[in-house]
């Protein structure tokens, strides 16, 4: 049995799939929903006056600003891979210092963008962009130190995608952890209550014009390639039980509309800390990570699930 649903990006976030799928699962045994949704926008309205820092230029986009199609676009293909959680935890083991343990998420997003420069032998592309994205509801409404009840079953979108650039030339040279201290350092700039108050303004400041992010779109050329890496590890499997037992596997899948790259990080089923990852990428970049990193990318299939 395969269960599927489209849900539109600009209305809600993973984090909110997941409640939704969470409370689809109970309604279908019969169960009552332990945690109502939340369709308040009101929590999240501008403030009087609206004002943010200028930094969020950089990162969004009013929709009227944005460049002429490119002439030639590069197809972008979809694949998944599994990742053991060994693997990652040595990714993450290489991306820390005795004095900083990063994140799986951040080592993992580090790995990323060295593996794909130290693979890229076009001469023409001098730089590249990673973006992350973050949830907001950690930021946002805080109270004690944890986050607001309001926003905690909020349905909606309360993401922020921060970016960084570097010369591929640059990434390669690098050690792992360096890697990661730069993105670390893009990500950290988001990961703050200011950081969303301001979007919201800047959101508001622009209306009624529809913005982007600003790194799903750019010159290629002249900016060099770029992709985002998101986590659905909060990916609920075990609790999406429809009444026929546990799922064997879950996944997201974007049809993606931008040249950007798009990867999304997923727990595997077996609750043993593996990954299950979806990308979005063109064919040199699977090229470069199956080739550079057989040991890490396994490409999904029947017998990696049991």
């Amino acid at each position: 049995m395969i269960i599927s649903c489209a849900f539109n990006h600009q209305l809600s976030d993973a984090y909110s799939l997941n409640m939704f799928l969470v409370a689809w699962a109970k309604h279908a045994r019969l169960e009552k929903m332990s945690n109502l949704p939340s369709f308040r926008p009101s929590i999240l309205n501008p403030r009087h006056p609206p004002h943010y820092e200028t930094s969020l230029d950089n990162l969004y986009i009013p929709i009227t600003s944005l460049p002429p199609p490119s002439s030639f676009e590069e197809p972008l293909n979809s694949r998944m891979y599994y990742v053991r959680a060994e693997s990652i935890k040595r990714i993450q083991s290489e991306a820390s210092t005795k004095e900083t343990k990063r994140s799986k998420l951040l080592s993992f997003t580090a790995y990323l963008w060295k593996l794909l420069a130290d693979g890229n032998n076009d001469v023409g592309s001098t730089l590249s962009r990673m973006g992350v994205v973050v949830d907001g509801r950690r930021f946002v409404m805080k109270v004690n130190e944890k986050v607001s009840p309001m926003l905690d079953n909020h349905y909606g979108n309360v993401l922020s995608i921060p970016y960084g650039v570097a010369a591929n030339s640059e990434l390669k040279a690098m050690p792992l952890h360096e890697v990661a201290n730069r993105v670390h350092g893009f990500v950290a700039e988001a990961t703050n209550e200011e950081h969303f108050r301001g979007l919201i303004d800047w959101v508001e400041l622009h209306r009624p014009t529809q913005a982007v992010a600003r790194i799903y779109f750019g010159n290629e050329k002249s900016e060099g390639r770029a992709m985002v890496v998101s986590s659905g590890r909060d990916l609920p499997i075990n609790d999406m039980d429809f009444g026929w037992g546990k799922p064997e596997f879950g996944s997201y899948h974007v049809p993606w509309g931008s040249r950007t790259g798009y990867i999304n990080t997923m727990p595997s089923a077996s609750g043993n800390g593996d990954w299950v990852v979806y990308m979005h990428l063109n064919d040199k970049e699977f090229d470069v990570i199956e080739h550079m990193a057989p040991d890490v990318f396994t490409p999904l299939s029947i017998s990696t699930l049991v």
